[in-house]
């Protein structure tokens, strides 16, 4: 069963710091370009990073640019998304998405071949 699984969400306060992981099973990501994406309540998702099948490309939606990092480990078969200087306006649930090429237009959501299920992230004091 093709399945991709984040975690690493929570409750942190303005200024602090998560790690979300995405892991795949099922498949391997090697073959993959990955996106991160999130959602907040009465909002559109919206592209947040995304990494190309090699990794040495990346992408980050403005609002994050010097504060994510996306990441990713094949040999894991995991990605990750490490968030600092975390705003409230960061709260949303994230989610994790793989497609089978990479462009500069990954913070779009078409055309991701798997989706996984979401991480809840609440910044707050």
């Amino acid at each position: 069963q093709l399945q991709l699984v984040e975690s690493g969400g929570g409750l942190v306060q303005p200024g602090g710091s998560l790690r979300l992981s995405c892991a795949a099973s099922g498949f391997t990501l090697d073959y993959y370009a990955i996106g991160w994406f999130r959602q907040a309540p009465g909002t559109e998702r919206e592209g947040v990073s995304c990494i190309s099948i090699s990794g040495s490309s990346t992408n980050y939606a403005d609002s994050v640019k010097g504060r994510f990092t996306i990441s990713r480990d094949n040999a894991k078969n995991t990605v990750y998304l490490q968030m600092n200087s975390l705003k409230p306006e960061d709260t949303a649930v994230y989610y994790c998405a793989v497609k089978r090429s990479y462009s500069s237009s990954c913070l779009r959501p078409n055309n991701y071949n798997y989706w996984g299920q979401g991480t809840q992230v609440t910044v707050s004091s």
